[in-house]
């Protein structure tokens, strides 16, 4: 599926913590929004990796242990493998957009909140 959009845009207007727009044989866009004092959550991506553009707010970012800040215009690269989390540390939600190398949710995913994203990883697990 072909995706041409304002990504800046459709990132800051996103207020669920997640949502897939855009999903390729190889590649996937994911607009992302973290309230503050939240948080990605602690994970690794064995065989994927991601590249996270952060557009609104600020937090910080911890890369196999290392901690560093993240804020508007910033951009990071997780290689797979990387153990990776994503904390807002600001007073506004934390907006990206990021792209998963090759991709890792359903095309169309779309979780509200973290627990509902937390859930979803559970149950998917629990089928494997």
């Amino acid at each position: 599926m072909s995706f041409n959009e304002d990504i800046v845009k459709r990132a800051k207007a996103n207020s669920y913590f997640r949502e897939v727009l855009a999903t390729g044989p190889h590649s996937q866009i994911v607009v992302m929004s973290i309230p503050p004092g939240g948080e990605i959550g602690s994970e690794v991506h064995p065989h994927i990796d991601q590249v996270l553009v952060f557009v609104q707010g600020e937090g910080e970012a911890i890369l196999d242990g290392q901690k560093s800040a993240v804020a508007v215009d910033r951009l990071v690269h997780v290689p797979a493998g990387t153990r990776h989390n994503f904390v807002n540390t600001g007073k506004t939600d934390l907006r990206l957009y990021t792209i998963y190398a090759p991709p890792e949710h359903a095309p169309g995913t779309i979780h509200k909140t973290k627990a509902e994203a937390d859930a979803a990883h559970a149950a998917e697990h629990a089928k494997k």
